[in-house]
């Protein structure tokens, strides 16, 4: 797994969101983006991580941030989630993995003795010039937000 740090340029993704709209990095330029990868919709924590951004969406934008939440969930998952927790942002039905795969967040993980291919809960925090400011790798998911301003 080849994860892009910072001061790398974010890649140039291109992929549709909930509804079916279609999303790419283009459409928040001279914008401030997040852009959180979580493993699975409707899972305890990728719930608590989702909801926490949610919650602290209004301090987000304050500090000039978008976000854009993202997993290879189908668009019918992800509308599912985004509207039981009313998500302010949109997520990525990313079903091809081209973004997932284009910031390195898939690869081998351990799970309970298991190990396997999967998606790796990674925050990257772009700059209004497509470039990497941060990279969390350590995800605490009921403080994500602040992990984010700090």
């Amino acid at each position: 797994m080849t994860t892009l740090k910072a001061g790398d340029i974010a890649p140039d993704f291109s992929s549709v969101d909930q509804d079916g709209n279609p999303v790419s990095l283009a459409d928040y330029k001279g914008k401030k983006l997040v852009v959180f990868f979580y493993p699975k919709a409707n899972t305890p924590t990728c719930t608590v991580e989702a909801c926490n951004l949610g919650e602290n969406y209004s301090a987000l934008q304050d500090a000039g941030y978008e976000v854009l939440g993202v997993s290879a969930d189908s668009q019918k998952r992800q509308q599912n989630f985004k509207n039981k927790f009313n998500f302010p942002y949109p997520l990525l039905a990313d079903v091809d993995k081209s973004v997932i795969e284009a910031f390195g967040v898939w690869g081998p993980k351990k799970f309970m003795g298991r190990e396997f291919d999967g998606i790796h809960r990674l925050t990257f925090v772009i700059d209004e010039n497509g470039v990497i400011e941060k990279v969390i790798d350590k995800v605490k998911a009921k403080i994500h937000s602040e992990q984010i301003l700090a």
